[in-house]
């Protein structure tokens, strides 16, 4: 029993079989697994990398990748090829590119979400065109952004086969290069794509100096280093080349059968296979497409909804504020019906009291107009008294005058009587000293006294009446300035004041000249001797 256990255990060591570990690379991942070892070599390398891409490239790309898997994948070769430009594009494509790469990877922009930044981690534009332009990340985005908000409803498979239909339109699209050399061992570059092999100069990848479409070629031969381009038309010139290395040769050899059998199958009727795939294709695509529309539509009524939601919401905010405003005015409204209330209560109160004034006014108008009335007539008096002043006062210039000239008259009478007095005094003294003696001086002493009495009463009488008239005169004349005193404080109010002043200045003129004529020298002393019975 131990024999057999030993034997069985041995069978099986000798049944495992070797494996080793296979990395399997794809553009946007990586997977590690066991595989068992064959008849081949196998690289030292632990884990053996195998990287897993596109060696034909399709002509039309819309109508070749049917799975979605197929075009995902075919799409992120395509974008690394140019990003890192082993395919040329223009600055202007390749901003396009890269807003369709933002739509496959983001979905629809959503300005809320896709805030200026979220474009910082990818990479999404040839360092050649970063180089040209001295143009910041933030600018980059700009314009990208600017291309993906026009890409709104666009699902992720549209977005890559939108991206892979401007990329297979660009010269260096599926072109593998190789270096060869011609029989003139001059350096050349062989170009083999889905169309047909071309021939390029060393320094230039976009336009070949001669191409061989495949429908052309007749036959394509290598031995060794060599190899030989045969054209359909036997008449026209083989093209043979060289090549530094014998894999080279095969892998071109390889490749140029691989582009020519689909170059062929493309233009010939689809096989059921193949027929079946496309109808599955289309089915999927129409299912997908309608799911995309479905989805598009939900997310359609979601962002409706959601907009009537924020429009409701700013609706019940706007209502909610206006509520608030219109309460606060409400409230401003009774406050300022309050103090309307209380300015119409002031206004009424003011009211009250200005019609009191007013009625105090008008009485004190009619009071005053009555005052005027009065003012007037009472001016009226007092002006016709000025003028009866001033005619009197006038009077008595005129009587000052004559009396002035009467006395004049007067003195040169008296001067003329005291000189006759002193003649006859003279004569008679002459005389009684002749005729009698000393002691009859008194006697004649009061014959002259009586002589000078009764000589000169007759002219005492006229005087005694001037001096009782001016005496009257200066009475009158100041119960006029009486008067007019007494009507100025009450004419005051009336505007009167200054006119009544001007008529006290004429009075105070007029007494002014009376007195002086009043006061002459000759007039006063003749008076004077009146009074005392002075002998002239």
């Amino acid at each position: 029993a131990q024999g057999l256990k030993n034997m069985s255990i041995r069978g099986l060591k000798k049944k495992q079989p070797k494996t080793f570990k296979v990395k399997i690379i794809t553009v946007d991942a990586e997977m590690e697994f066991s595989c068992e070892v064959l008849d081949q070599e196998i690289p030292k390398e632990d884990p053996v990398s195998f990287h897993f891409l596109a060696k034909f490239y399709p002509e039309k790309v819309e109508e070749e990748l049917l799975q979605e898997i197929t075009q995902h994948l075919f799409f992120l070769q395509v974008k690394k090829q140019i990003l890192d430009e082993e395919i040329y594009c223009s600055p202007e494509a390749t901003v396009l590119l890269a807003s369709y790469a933002v739509q496959a990877k983001y979905g629809d922009y959503d300005p809320n979400f896709h805030e200026p930044g979220f474009l910082a981690h990818d990479e999404l534009l040839p360092k050649r065109v970063l180089r040209q332009y001295q143009l910041t990340a933030e600018m980059w985005e700009e314009k990208i952004t600017a291309w993906y908000a026009e890409h709104r409803g666009i699902a992720r498979d549209e977005a890559e086969m939108n991206y892979l239909k401007i990329a297979q339109d660009l010269e260096m699209y599926g072109v593998n290069y190789f270096p060869i050399q011609n029989k003139n061992h001059t350096d050349l570059l062989l170009g083999v794509d889905a169309k047909g092999i071309h021939i390029y100069s060393i320094n230039n990848r976009f336009s070949p100096n001669k191409s061989f479409e495949w429908s052309s070629i007749r036959n394509i031969s290598y031995s060794e280093k060599e190899l030989t381009i045969k054209p359909l038309d036997k008449k026209a010139e083989v093209f043979k080349f060289f090549s530094s290395q014998l894999k080279v040769n095969k892998l071109i050899f390889q490749l140029c059968i691989g582009n020519h059998d689909l170059f062929m199958r493309r233009r010939k009727v689809d096989s059921i296979e193949i027929q079946q795939m496309k109808a599955q294709a289309r089915e999927e695509k129409a299912r997908k497409k309608m799911e995309n529309q479905r989805l598009a539509r939900e997310k359609q009524l979601r962002e409706e909804a959601e907009r009537a939601k924020e429009e409701l919401e700013r609706r019940l905010f706007q209502l909610e504020d206006e509520a608030r405003q219109a309460n606060e005015a409400l409230l401003r409204s009774q406050e300022a019906a309050e103090l309307l209330a209380e300015k119409a209560q002031i206004a009424e109160e003011e009211a009250k009291l200005l019609a009191q004034n007013a009625a105090e006014a008008e009485q004190e108008r009619q009071r005053l107009e009555i005052t005027a009335l009065k003012s007037k007539e009472e001016k009226r008096l007092m002006e016709q008294k000025m003028r009866e002043a001033e005619l009197i006062a006038v009077k008595l210039v005129k009587e000052s005058d004559r009396r002035a000239k009467e006395a004049e008259h007067l003195k040169q009478d008296l001067h003329e009587a005291r000189e006759a007095e002193r003649k006859a005094k003279q004569k008679l003294l002459d005389i009684t000293r002749i005729n009698y003696p000393v002691s009859s001086a008194p006697l004649l002493d009061m014959m002259l006294c009586g002589a000078t009495l009764s000589c000169f009463s007759p002219m005492c009488a006229p005087r005694l009446d001037y001096l009782e008239k001016s005496r009257k005169f200066e009475d009158r004349l100041k119960e006029l300035k009486s008067e007019i005193h007494a009507l100025k404080l009450e004419e005051k109010q009336a505007g009167l004041y200054s006119h009544w002043n001007e008529v006290l200045g004429s009075l105070d003129r007029s007494l002014g000249t009376v007195a002086a004529l009043f006061q002459s020298k000759p007039l006063a002393l003749l008076m004077i001797k009146y009074q005392k019975h002075e002998p002239f």
